[in-house]
């Protein structure tokens, strides 16, 4: 059922594109993400077969105030044997193996915190559930609590709190990235807890954690992982705009938060900066959403 979907199979796909780029990317270059040459900054985009027929030769057009102008720095520099194929930033480092390095992160990050929010989210919610009565009231009203203060208000008051770094980030995106999954959870149960296959359990003398994590888990994996392929994209993106805002990675750190700052501040003068991890991060968004819609139909 999943298959017969093209648009989820194209999502799958590119997915799986991704993946291998954040893990084999920065090798492709031959430069290493944290290399820097002051001699190669503010490169342009110079890829080896096309360069060849005027196209990403390394020409960029810099705007000034006596009009516009075509400018190529690998000429001027005497290095037309060099290629950057995504361009060099302002200290010289290359900007395709940094892209893809920032990709690994984000998505390590995204998936380490999605992992801790569906253990978190899952028991929470299942507990509330099946068992029902006061303990899934007061479970629910300490939810409507947590849930009530903004995602971003408590991220951002954290992060100010603690130093930024991979570890800050994750705890951060895990303090309310949890409430929609144990939500999630909740319901699913409270659907299949009376079915006929789980009172045959309880009438056999089955415990609670046979019932829990052998005849209810199974039965709600679907809607869970639909949920997870929503929530990678949302941790990417809340990960960027904390690095964005000057949250999230430390200076000199990499992910698709810190470049799309910095390709921000130089988008006027070479806007290939932003590019790369602007697309990346859409692609991640379609992706991840269309795989979790084919999932969802297919489940």
């Amino acid at each position: 059922r999943f298959v017969s979907q093209k648009s989820a199979v194209a999502g799958a796909a590119f997915l799986t594109l991704l993946i291998l780029l954040a893990l084999i990317g920065p090798y492709i270059s031959g430069h290493r993400f944290d290399d820097q040459n002051l001699g190669h900054t503010n490169l342009a985009p110079r890829v080896p077969v096309l360069s060849s027929l005027g196209i990403l030769d390394g020409s960029e057009k810099m705007f000034k105030t006596g009009g516009t102008e075509v400018v190529n720095r690998y000429e001027e520099q005497g290095i037309t044997d060099v290629y950057y194929l995504f361009g060099t930033d302002s200290l010289g480092r290359d900007m395709f193996a940094r892209t893809f390095m920032g990709l690994r992160i984000s998505l390590l990050i995204a998936l380490i915190a999605t992992t801790i929010n569906l253990i978190i989210g899952m028991n929470y919610g299942i507990i509330s559930g099946y068992f029902g009565e006061m303990t899934d009231i007061l479970m629910q009203r300490t939810i409507d609590v947590i849930g009530s203060i903004p995602t971003l208000v408590v991220v951002t008051l954290l992060m100010i709190v603690l130093k930024p770094g991979i570890g800050s980030i994750i705890f951060a995106l895990m303090l309310s990235g949890w409430i929609e999954m144990s939500r999630i959870a909740r319901a699913e149960v409270l659907k299949v807890k009376e079915l006929e296959y789980i009172q045959a359990a309880k009438t056999i003398g089955a415990g609670h954690m046979h019932i829990i994590f052998r005849e209810m888990v199974p039965n709600i994996a679907g809607k869970l992982v639909t949920q997870i392929m929503l929530s990678i994209p949302e941790a990417v993106f809340l990960e960027a705009f904390l690095s964005f805002v000057g949250l999230g990675m430390p200076a000199g750190t990499c992910s698709l938060g810190t470049l799309l700052t910095d390709g921000f501040q130089n988008i006027l003068l070479h806007p290939y900066k932003l590019l790369p991890a602007a697309l990346i991060m859409i692609l991640l968004m379609v992706s991840c959403h269309l795989v979790a819609e084919g999932l969802k139909k297919a489940m």
